[in-house]
């Protein structure tokens, strides 16, 4: 008996010790943060790794756990928030104000924020002042494309989306099927979101004669307008401009498949050009703005805040969390985020090198709209937008009935 009520003891002395120690904490003082991020490219991904293997090295207390659920993120983020118990820092992706506001830790008071572009600033701050992340660059999105494709076949990058499909035609032509013209890496499906949500700009918003983000944000849209970008869709895929398997690729066969000089255009973005570089040097990708839809219109760049960080308000350690976002805001660590990420960087003290930089140049004036989902849609409208994609594209789907799906979701998610 006796013996036994020494095992109780020492068991709960041990419970008691791991519970003293803090759920994100080892008993050496090692403090556990836990990081979550969109980033879905490898070069990406690396980037991140490397900037917190530095971090940790300078800061041998603090141990970042951190990961990259790619398209399971906005799953996992809703999953944690129901349960409130968000990870100590985050990516906002472009919902900072709105969808995770009230579980940021105001972070105006730190230094970095005196150098802020104050285009992310009015983006990522609040009416009452409260800044909810940190962002680690700005998104100009638009069409991915191989310019030796191009170039071989003699395509000028379109301007409207007639051209587009024109060049996509040109291509499968010229190459006699040997090049794919549009590549998607379905699987994640946030490929065929980038396409609805980016198209879904100059379709819906600005053209004059066809601007409809009023309706958009009162409720009375007709979403027989959006059936455009699947009909195209569904073409595109019928004459196959689009890879067999636009609904099984994986994102990371991309870098492999634009450097052996097989696609022409894709929905990839950011550090995509200096992964195909690296691959093969003789490669060059480039990047344009959205083609124009109505005959009215121009084309535009869609842009925001791509990868952000903002620390958990009920983080346990929110000074360890608020220190690591102190260290990627010095210049020379955000200027390698950036460049890593081959995106411009957010703050007005850093002055980053761009694989992009001279496309930019190329289409400097040319104007940038937010993204539609986080302008005209309310949270939640992601999912549905990439799922009706895979849906259309496997044949599981009509292109009216991808529209009936989105009004359906609008509807429910809208209340």
């Amino acid at each position: 008996m006796k013996k036994r009520m020494v095992l109780i003891a020492l068991s709960l002395s041990f419970t008691f010790l791991l519970a003293a120690c803090g759920n994100n904490a080892s008993g050496d003082g090692e403090v556990k943060l836990t990081l979550m991020s969109t980033a879905t490219n490898q070069e990406d991904q690396k980037i991140f790794k490397e900037i917190v293997a530095d971090f940790e090295e300078e800061n041998p207390n603090i141990d970042i756990e951190d990961s990259y659920p790619t398209d399971g993120y906005e799953e996992m983020a809703r999953v944690k928030m129901a349960a409130d118990d968000m990870p100590d820092l985050f990516d906002t992706h472009g919902w900072a104000k709105t969808r995770y506001a009230e579980y940021t830790e105001d972070l105006s008071d730190m230094e970095w924020t005196a150098n802020l572009d104050e285009a992310m600033k009015s983006l990522l701050t609040d009416d009452s002042g409260k800044l909810h992340a940190f962002p680690i660059n700005q998104a100009l999105d638009g069409l991915t494309y191989n310019k030796n494709v191009l170039d071989e076949y003699g395509v000028e990058p379109p301007e409207t989306f007639d051209e587009f499909m024109k060049a996509l035609e040109t291509i499968k032509e010229k190459s006699k099927g040997e090049v794919i013209p549009f590549w998607l890496g379905g699987s994640d499906k946030s490929q065929f979101g980038q396409y609805f949500d980016q198209f879904a700009t100059p379709l819906l918003i600005t053209s004059p004669s066809n601007s409809h983000g009023d309706a958009l944000l009162d409720g009375s849209f007709d979403w027989s307008s959006y059936t455009f970008l699947p009909e195209k869709l569904k073409e595109m895929n019928e004459k196959e401009l689009l890879n067999k398997d636009a609904v099984t690729a994986q994102t990371t066969q991309a870098a492999e498949l634009l450097a052996q000089n097989k696609v022409a255009f894709t929905m990839m973005s950011g550090s995509i050009g200096r992964e195909v570089t690296a691959l093969n040097p003789e490669v060059q990708i480039g990047t344009m703005p959205v083609p124009a839809i109505h005959e009215d219109d121009q084309p535009s760049w869609i842009g925001g805040e791509r990868f952000t960080l903002a620390v958990s308000k009920n983080s346990e350690h929110k000074e360890e969390a608020k220190k690591f976002i102190e260290y990627i805001a010095q210049p020379e660590v955000a200027k390698k985020f950036a460049e890593g990420t081959s995106l411009p960087d957010a703050l007005t003290n850093v002055d980053a090198e761009n694989y992009f930089a001279d496309f930019y140049s190329q289409y400097e004036g040319t104007r940038i709209e937010p993204y539609f989902d986080r302008a005209y849609l309310p949270s939640g409208m992601w999912d549905p937008m990439g799922a009706t994609g895979q849906e259309l594209v496997s044949g599981a789907m009509s292109p009216k009935q991808v529209s009936e799906k989105m009004s359906e979701e609008y509807e429910r998610l809208v209340k």
